[in-house]
């Protein structure tokens, strides 16, 4: 499953991170892209505000922790999370979170997962076709990116012409005024690296940002007794300790739901940090991301290495702990 957009400068293939994810396509033109955002009407191609989902039960794909903090009073109230994703393309595909299956769009799955952990969020849509900015809510925001931009590697992320949209993302994490959940990839290989000759240069333009977050995918949530690994297909930190000290890892359990992918881990951060926005109300996006990230858990993990999960295993228990955060 992928769809390619023309981006000012060096064209790139946008590639969403639902494992197994395609190769990354070759551009398409102009007319071909005018015709995909605009075929449908043009309201297929500009944001929407979306309920949350109307379910508030803990599924089992879940991790218990989400059930502790819903129970304490905490659900994402007053906090915005906007999914940039695909929302008009013709590709659909079937899962099940627990409440039955469905067949759905790419963006329509990472919307309801998001809206599932985080049910008194505000939840926004942002077709990633459009190309235009992405605007803020007022309060806390969230975005989610569970699709990456590849193009031949060799070039540097700031040689890349972005488009009005990963333009404002990037500047949203380099500031801190947006909390921004991005998928970490499914190639096995480490956050940045070269595949079949093309890189994510959306990987590469967010590492070392304040508020940005890589999302790798565990098989499963972990126990201290029952120790998780990194899914199969799941990108690494790596070896760069600036990726790693902003890389985490949750589990998708793909044997529950059927849906398989980093792209299904980015969601599950993005709805944590929520969570942690409507308890702790007058944090900034780079103070919730640091509380992620500096709670994550390493005795959950089997033969851990910062290399492989980064910080380690999101903890929303540990991250909603302490009185204030800053």
């Amino acid at each position: 499953m992928s769809r390619s957009c023309l981006k000012f400068g060096v064209a790139a293939a946008l590639a969403i991170l639902s494992a197994p994810m395609a190769s990354a396509q070759e551009a398409v033109n102009a007319d071909e892209m005018a015709a995909l955002c605009h075929g449908g009407g043009l309201s297929t191609c500009v944001s929407a505000t979306i309920p949350a989902a109307g379910t508030q039960a803990v599924q089992g794909w879940m991790s218990p922790e989400i059930g502790a903090a819903w129970a304490a009073g905490y659900k994402g109230k007053g906090v915005t999370i906007t999914i940039v994703d695909d929302f008009s393309s013709t590709s659909r595909f079937s899962g099940n979170f627990g409440v039955g299956t469905q067949t759905q769009r790419h963006g329509e799955w990472t919307r309801e997962e998001a809206g599932m952990i985080a049910p008194l969020a505000t939840i926004r849509s942002k077709d990633f076709s459009t190309g235009s900015a992405v605007g803020l809510a007022p309060g806390l925001n969230v975005l989610n990116l569970s699709y990456g931009m590849y193009a031949k590697a060799g070039y540097s992320s700031n040689q890349i012409g972005w488009a009005s949209e990963e333009a404002s993302i990037i500047s949203y994490a380099t500031k801190g005024t947006a909390v921004v959940s991005k998928a970490a990839g499914n190639d096995s290989v480490a956050v940045g690296g070269i595949t079949n000759g093309q890189q994510d240069y959306l990987d590469l333009a967010l590492i070392g940002k304040p508020s940005a977050i890589f999302v790798g995918a565990l098989s499963t949530n972990g126990t201290t007794s029952n120790k998780a690994e990194l899914a199969w297909y799941s990108n690494t930190a790596g070896s760069n300790p600036v990726v790693q000290s902003h890389f985490l890892v949750v589990g998708v359990d793909g044997g529950k739901t059927g849906l398989y992918g980093t792209s299904f881990a980015a969601p599950i951060i993005s709805g944590y940090a929520a969570i942690i926005g409507s308890k702790f109300t007058k944090a900034t996006p780079t103070q919730i991301t640091n509380d992620l990230l500096n709670t994550a858990r390493t005795d959950t993990l089997a033969n851990y290495s910062a290399s492989v999960y980064g910080k380690g295993e999101a903890s929303l228990s540990r991250a909603l702990a302490p009185v204030a955060i800053r």
